[in-house]
């Protein structure tokens, strides 16, 4: 059944996040307004996630900030070796934190949208999150090796390889476990569903709310001109 452990869990037993695995009638997990850091492998799904989460309304699509997206955008004209080149790479980055550096500072919800697997990584887009005093939750694409490797494949993607995709799955094992992601600052860690359980990305997705803005102050009533922010 989607959403089930895998077989031979006890009953109760936490996933490696440390949450319950959840049941049909669980109430969804709290995503707090913020930083949403996705950390996977290519292939594990993230972009399938919030594409389902846009698709039943959950977020906005504007709160998804896609370093591929970014790259499409400013070369999806250019040959290979210069939109891969490390002087595109740098712009990119210098793009997506100025996006989501922009949605902070309005009080709303970022969604980082790229690899993450490294601490490296991870450390840049929790800066910008303390900068505004932003939570951060990062959600975990960890499928199985084989399972992306079949995903990478049918993605027929000519910039990545298998042994890149094996390569990103090392550093996941090995760099963002859990407790790892904490200690780097993350507020909330969860593991997001996926195929290994059954789990389509709509059923992923259903799993968790998430919060579109910080509320404001207390004492300041979210209906007056000078306190409100932007909306979503």
């Amino acid at each position: 059944m989607p959403g089930e452990p895998p077989a031979g869990t006890p009953p109760g037993a936490p996933d490696p996040a440390g949450d319950p695995f959840p049941g049909p009638l669980a109430p969804p997990l709290r995503v707090p307004a913020g930083l949403v850091v996705l950390v996977g492998p290519p292939a594990s799904g993230k972009t399938s996630f919030v594409r389902a989460l846009i698709a039943r309304r959950q977020i906005d699509a504007a709160a998804v900030v896609s370093s591929d997206e970014i790259r499409a955008e400013l070369f999806g004209s250019a040959s290979p070796a210069e939109a891969e080149s490390d002087a595109a790479d740098a712009r990119i980055f210098e793009e997506r934190d100025r996006r989501i550096v922009a949605r902070l500072a309005a009080g709303l919800t970022a969604i980082a949208e790229s690899t993450n697997v490294t601490p490296r990584a991870r450390a840049r887009l929790v800066a910008l999150a303390r900068r505004f005093d932003a939570p951060v939750t990062m959600l975990r694409f960890d499928p199985d090796v084989t399972d992306l490797l079949h995903r990478h494949a049918a993605r027929n993607r000519s910039d990545l390889t298998a042994a890149d995709v094996r390569a990103y799955a090392a550093l996941m094992s090995r760099y963002a476990g859990a407790d790892r992601l904490r200690s780097e600052g993350a507020t909330t860690v969860h593991d997001v569903p996926g195929r290994l359980r059954a789990t389509t990305p709509a059923e992923a997705a259903a799993r968790f709310s998430f919060a579109r803005r910080t509320p404001p102050p207390p004492g300041l009533s979210s209906r007056s001109g000078s306190g409100r922010r932007p909306g979503v």
